[in-house]
């Protein structure tokens, strides 16, 4: 098979690798769809998030979609031909955290595109069968890799108790601050205010649901509240410093501030400010238990994951899908597909055409 490899900062290369042979409790994938993720982009950048370091030539991606091609021995031969979105992680399902239900804090999590394990970005891959995931035949491929980082989401709002009548701040309108929008909609929050500081990121976000936007660049998240009741729940997309600590500010006594984004180790909070409102803050990591959810919302059309897909590229054009992003004017979300009959379509015109696969 093709995979995409990652051998040092900055250098991607197709190569040809074994197929990958099923163990008795796995499927082996057909990869259809792979989102790009900032992580991928940061591992290309930098060869390293925080403790993980790229130390060997590491596949990359972990947003995925496929048809099942073959099953291991102790799986239901009928999965064979079954289109299906991939969990990424596959913890131990024996520790502590995995038996309360926590098992995205599994110390021993197998977690796709996390130095060493590789990624998806390759023409097969094989993972546990209990999480490739069944998803409709309207839901497209791109959509069904999608559900990853709609996951993400759908974790934040349950961590920040949205439902309805919630009032939301989201800070950052990047691809999680985006289906943060969506989710909170579906979930019947009253307000949703999105914050940043991309014009076109924010027009983007009222088109998916935000009651409102504030331009960052030219207006503070407090400011931007003068008029109106605080918000109840902050999910902070960004992980910019500065958006934390604003959106923390800007909350309501009693409210949740939910730490989605990945900015540096160490920042430094309004410890005042959430003494005297007395405000929960958590961080999240990953998911646990969401893709039920995640493809009901896709499936019924209150999740728009199609809108985001502003670039489709073939595997050979990886590096250029890790950076538009950053290298092409309104981008959001880069996808791959490995296929190879598969051809680059980064024209964003071409993207907005409609799904594929």
């Amino acid at each position: 098979m093709r995979a995409a490899v990652l051998n040092r900062p900055g250098v991607v290369e197709v190569v040809q690798r074994p197929d990958p042979t099923p163990a008795a409790d796995e499927v082996l994938v057909r990869v259809h769809a792979v989102g790009v993720c900032g992580s991928d982009t940061h591992y290309f950048d930098h060869g390293r998030i925080g403790r993980f370091v790229v130390e060997s030539p590491l596949v990359l991606g972990h947003e995925t979609s496929g048809v099942v091609e073959a099953v291991g021995a102790d799986v239901d031969p009928s999965r064979v031909g079954q289109r299906v979105s991939l969990e990424p992680g596959v913890p131990c399902r024996a520790c502590e955290q995995c038996l309360a239900g926590r098992y995205n804090l599994c110390p021993d999590m197998v977690f796709h595109a996390t130095p060493p394990v590789d990624g998806s970005l390759a023409e097969l891959v094989a993972i546990h069968h209990a999480f490739a995931h069944p998803v409709p035949d309207h839901v497209s491929d791109e959509a069904a890799a999608l559900l990853e980082p709609l996951s993400v989401g759908v974790w934040a709002c349950l961590k920040g108790g949205v439902g309805p009548g919630s009032r939301v701040l989201v800070t950052g309108a990047g691809p999680i601050g985006l289906v943060c929008v969506q989710v909170a909609r579906a979930s019947g929050a009253s307000e949703i205010v999105v914050a940043d500081l991309n014009p076109d990121r924010l027009a983007v976000a009222r088109q998916l649901g935000a009651t409102r936007t504030i331009s960052s660049g030219s207006e503070s998240v407090a400011d931007g509240y003068a008029a109106g009741p605080a918000p109840e729940v902050l999910l902070e997309c960004s992980g910019h410093p500065g958006a934390t600590a604003d959106g923390i500010r800007a909350l309501a006594p009693a409210g949740r501030a939910v730490l989605v984004g990945m900015g540096g180790d160490e920042i430094t909070l309004p410890l005042s400010t959430i003494q005297e409102r007395e405000l929960v803050v958590t961080g999240t990591f990953r998911y646990a238990g969401t893709w039920p959810t995640a493809i009901a919302l896709a499936a019924s059309g209150q999740v728009d994951l199609e809108r985001l897909v502003t670039g489709r590229f073939a595997l050979e054009d990886t590096a250029a899908a890790l950076t538009a992003a950053r290298d092409t004017a309104g981008a959001i979300k880069s996808v791959i597909d490995p296929r190879p009959t598969a051809r680059s379509a980064a024209d964003p015109a071409e993207a907005a055409g409609g799904p594929r696969g």
